[in-house]
């Protein structure tokens, strides 16, 4: 065993599992370019996809900047999305303390921390994406309120009651709901908000659709109905205040990529699996009680 996975692995411990650690190896290696070209815009890497009306104009225009024009409205749109989730997390003073769970390459710690002022740690089981973050936050000069940490978002470690708001941006699907959410219990302040943007099955469809088994296979995950985000909740002192279905808001986006050079094959499926209703995009906002 090398001395990186080990590293891992160490860190990991006690909550890792096979799986876990699938996850982790696929994220150490991942260098999708509908991610790092997205990021190569501005510097804000996201690993999450964008909501908003798309502006088709970029699709006109000189043939040799045409795939130029439609990755920075991809960004955009996602930059959108990281807006949006923002604004729900309520007020925040500078010397409140957020969590930005399963932060990826750090792009939604950076929003958060020049919206607020605040202090942001990101965690991830990749260590790959948490070097990354940790250099883009270096680079901005922001390093000393906005740190990466390699940990997992079931058991982080970090003291209850540590922080004032936490999120998830489409990273759920990778954890099971009911550990997750009791740990965001112990960690928020009485009174902290929690945030999530996440696709979940819809219930009335019935069994998870063919779109959705394709999109757990291809993504590696496991993606809940969405009954048991509720469900949890509920369980966990996490009452929500806020739900807006984003589905109908993110399709334009996936319209969007699937005209550019950066489609990866699963837009057809996110498409058909939107608009025959088996499949939503959702953000919850709960306050903990």
């Amino acid at each position: 065993m090398s001395t990186t996975t080990h590293r891992v692995r160490a860190a990991l411990a006690p909550a890792s599992n096979p799986y876990q650690e699938s996850v982790a190896d696929y994220w150490n290696h991942e260098m999708n370019p509908v991610n790092l070209r997205l990021g190569e815009v501005d510097g804000l890497y996201h690993h999450h996809f964008g909501i908003g009306d798309v502006d088709w104009s970029v699709l006109h225009g000189p043939e040799d900047t045409r795939d130029k024009r439609i990755i920075a409205e991809l960004h955009r749109l996602e930059c959108a999305q990281a807006d949006f989730l923002t604004d729900h997390l309520g007020t925040i003073a500078p010397d409140d303390r957020l969590l930005d769970s399963g932060c990826g390459r750090g792009g939604g710690s950076l929003v958060a921390n020049k919206r607020f002022n605040c202090h942001v740690d990101g965690v991830s089981i990749s260590e790959t994406q948490v070097a990354f973050a940790a250099s883009q936050a270096k680079k901005r000069g922001v390093n000393d309120k906005v740190r990466f940490h390699l940990k997992d978002m079931l058991e982080t470690g970090f003291e209850t009651g540590r922080f004032r708001g936490i999120w998830n941006n489409e990273s759920t699907m990778y954890v099971d709901l009911s550990t997750l959410f009791a740990e965001y219990a112990r960690l928020l302040t009485r009174g902290g908000r929690y945030v999530t943007i996440t696709g979940c099955y819809n219930d009335t469809y019935g069994l998870p659709s063919r779109e959705v088994s394709t999109i757990n296979a291809h993504y590696i995950c496991d993606i809940h109905p969405r009954s048991a985000y509720f469900k949890e909740m509920a369980k966990n002192r996490l009452a929500p205040i806020n739900v807006v279905d984003l589905t109908a808001a993110t399709i334009p986006y996936w319209e969007l990529r699937a005209k550019s050079s950066l489609a990866t094959g699963i837009e057809d499926t996110f498409l058909t699996a939107y608009k025959n209703g088996s499949f939503q995009y959702l953000l919850i906002a709960a306050d903990r009680i």
